[in-house]
């Protein structure tokens, strides 16, 4: 039998843990009352000293639920962090705004959205250690609770490097995935991250979520018109929108909404090479990958970014990437080879030169990776040579 990697992990409200607090919504103005429980991991030591950590988790939130994730870091030096939120999160948006945290600082380290950063890499201050704190919310006197099976986070060190080793390609293999373009929703429901041109997040989520047989009802797509094609894509969009960050391309959100369908969990993590994603492919797990690049950095993309998200599905038997790019001007057109040299180095690198000729950061092989919550013995170990259990 394929062996799970979900774990429960449900906070009892029980006279001696309830407490009750108020919130105020800061997108919709909104006070109400919650009742509330937490529960604080043990203190995890990094493999690596860190100079970012992405958190990410997997929940159950039944309307009338939410809940807060945070960190805690300890320093290379022995001093800790203050506490920082890394996200408020719902799986619908009726109680709450899901919603990032801005102006999270100690002068040290700085909450960038869903990334913790140290501010200055440079003194070698690094992060040595984490915890995690989840706070259950749900509405005075319900019976619904929230429940999280997956939360964890991943440090790295990327080395500032314009340019990164070349790969020896080792898989001819194509995963056949669903083709979704993000710009046949140009127009549509502005209110979320300005419509469709920029839904490339989502757009890739939906991609892998229905490879792996994710699928929505028609009662769950009612709200979209009738009149827009794949209306999935604009469901995914809705349901991974950072009301803060006013954009679908938060990390950890695109991972939790993937995980809010059966039998499926996400998370995000780095990668440290095209083998490594071979590794993956060859087990029959796609990946989300992030990058940024010029125009004339990436042969055929016709167009230059500076943050895109496309869905990573195989390899040609000369190595370069097969991958489905929600940015194309519709479905049929999704599917493209790009070279692996140029491929690797827009992912993969971490510093780069945008089109004003200034220096900017690229990701450094971030990518989200969804898959079963009981991944077959094969799945399992590729993941595991990857970093992910």
């Amino acid at each position: 039998m394929p062996s799970c990697f979900r774990r429960s992990c449900r906070i009892g409200y029980s006279e001696a843990t309830l407490s009750s607090t108020e919130y105020t919504d800061p997108h919709t103005g909104t006070t109400a009352t919650w009742e509330y429980a937490t529960w604080t991991a043990p203190v995890h030591p990094l493999a690596v000293p860190s100079t970012e950590v992405i958190a990410s988790w997997n929940a159950h939130t039944p309307a009338g639920t939410w809940i807060q994730i945070e960190l805690q870091g300890t320093y290379s030096d022995g001093t800790a962090t203050p506490w920082y939120v890394m996200g408020r999160w719902a799986a619908g948006d009726g109680d709450i705004k899901r919603t990032s945290v801005d102006d999270q600082t100690d002068g040290r380290s700085t909450v960038w959205t869903d990334t913790f950063a140290i501010d200055d890499p440079s003194t070698g201050l690094r992060l040595a250690a984490y915890r995690l704190r989840l706070t259950l919310y749900r509405k005075p006197g319900a019976r619904n609770t929230p429940t999280v099976w997956r939360l964890g986070a991943m440090g790295s060190d990327v080395p500032d490097r314009f340019t990164v080793p070349a790969s020896t390609p080792g898989l001819t293999r194509e995963l056949i995935v669903p083709r979704y373009s993000q710009e046949i929703h140009k127009g549509q429901y502005p209110e979320y991250d300005n419509g469709g041109e920029a839904w490339c997040s989502p757009t890739s989520s939906q991609m892998i979520i229905e490879y792996w047989g994710g699928r929505l009802t028609q009662e769950q797509l009612a709200w979209v018109d009738p009149s827009f094609a794949d209306p999935q894509v604009c469901h995914a969009a809705r349901y991974t929108y950072d009301y803060q960050y006013a954009g679908c391309g938060n990390w950890p959100f695109n991972a939790a909404y993937a995980a809010t369908f059966k039998d499926l969990q996400g998370v995000v993590t780095r990668l440290g090479s095209l083998t490594d994603l071979e590794t993956l492919i060859a087990a029959g797990i796609p990946a989300i990958t992030s990058q940024s690049f010029l125009k004339e950095e990436l042969t055929g993309a016709g167009y230059g970014t500076s943050g895109h998200l496309m869905t990573v599905i195989g390899f040609t038997a000369e190595g370069d990437v097969i991958a489905n790019d929600p940015a194309s001007p519709d479905d049929a057109a999704v599917r493209r080879v790009y070279k692996r040299r140029e491929w690797e180095n827009i992912w993969l690198r971490t510093k780069r030169y945008n089109a004003s000729g200034k220096v900017v950061s690229g990701t450094g092989g971030v990518c989200y990776l969804y898959f079963p919550a009981c991944p077959t013995p094969r799945q399992r170990k590729a993941l595991a040579a990857v970093g992910v259990r």
